[in-house]
């Protein structure tokens, strides 16, 4: 899961960036208008946290802006103004829930896991295609009732194709929403082959009906094997 932090004030930025990593999240920031914009127009992210107040614009004008791109972020607006203006226009600009500031991490937590399981997997607490159960609170995958062992990057890897079913993900794509944006500074994607490639073998070797294949020249999309 990828999350972007738009937020101006360095200590809070950094504070929530390191306590959602230890969530096991990919994180990235935006410490003003104009860097969170150029972000979310060339990025996707699961979950985006925006601060209204900007030094150089308003935060409602990102979601606006993401509104004209037809993009389906999920958005938590933290926020020092506490207004009901601001909640209203929030939330009809498509902004799925308000925190004021100041807060304590394990309600933004539990916000952040709320909006993305009420969004993406219609409120159930786990995850299934074909004979694969994934635990995303845990972290844990079931196959047929049977914990398969998959270090962070393979479970990611997982997360992603499972949440995606039958869509052709290419690599730069794949590697940006599991790696972070500053994987366009790499040359090769050798490290995604070799996670994808023991993740297929897991995969196989525990009996999983469902499958990455490889779409030649592109990417990879995953599919439920009849």
């Amino acid at each position: 899961m990828k999350i972007l932090i738009v937020e101006d004030e360095p200590s809070l930025r950094e504070l929530i960036q390191r306590s959602l990593e230890k969530e096991r999240y990919v994180v990235e920031s935006a410490a003003d208008f104009k860097s969170g914009l150029q972000k979310i127009e060339d990025y996707d992210y699961d979950c985006i946290l925006l601060d209204i107040m900007l030094p150089d614009g308003d935060g409602l004008s990102l979601l606006e802006r993401l509104k004209a791109l037809r993009k389906r972020e999920n958005v938590i607006i933290i926020s020092a103004r506490d207004s009901l203006e601001d909640k209203v226009a929030g939330l009809e600009l498509g902004a799925d829930d308000y925190l004021p500031k100041p807060f304590h991490m394990a309600e933004l937590n539990a916000r952040i896991r709320s909006v993305l399981r009420r969004n993406h997997r219609d409120g159930e607490m786990d995850i299934r295609l074909g004979n694969i159960r994934i635990v995303p609170d845990s972290f844990k995958v079931y196959v047929d009732g049977r914990e398969l062992e998959l270090n962070r990057k393979e479970y990611d890897i997982l997360h992603y194709f499972v949440t995606r079913p039958e869509r052709v993900v290419n690599k730069s794509t794949l590697a940006e929403s599991v790696w972070g944006d500053h994987i366009d500074q790499i040359d090769n994607f050798d490290f995604i082959y070799a996670q994808v490639k023991n993740l297929r073998r897991k995969l196989k070797e525990a009996g999983a009906t469902a499958t990455l294949k490889a779409v030649y020249g592109f990417g990879y999309k995953m599919i439920v094997e009849s």
